[in-house]
């Protein structure tokens, strides 16, 4: 157990009757409740800030990948098989 920490933390009666439920539904413990809380809490930051990332390059490229939808395909000479001339 010395890779992890203890620390200190105030929450409101309602909310630590709430967790208290939550684990004995589930056989385990206040601290890993709230580990798994913390996970699942900061994996949902790093989805939400992807997605802005995400929906910055699209807006960003939106005008160019628009000038190309409208100006349609733009296709570069197929390389061919072989110099003998086949297509």
């Amino acid at each position: 157990m010395s890779d992890f920490r203890k620390i200190m933390i105030s929450v409101p009666d309602s909310l630590l009757r709430e967790v208290d439920a939550a684990v004995t539904r589930q056989s385990g413990s206040r601290s890993e409740l709230i580990r798994t809380a913390l996970r699942m809490y900061l994996d949902e930051i790093r989805r939400r800030k992807m997605r802005e990332a995400l929906k910055a390059g699209y807006i960003e490229m939106g005008a160019l990948n628009l000038e190309l939808a409208e100006g349609g395909p733009v296709f570069e000479e197929a390389p061919r098989a072989a110099e003998g001339g086949q297509k």
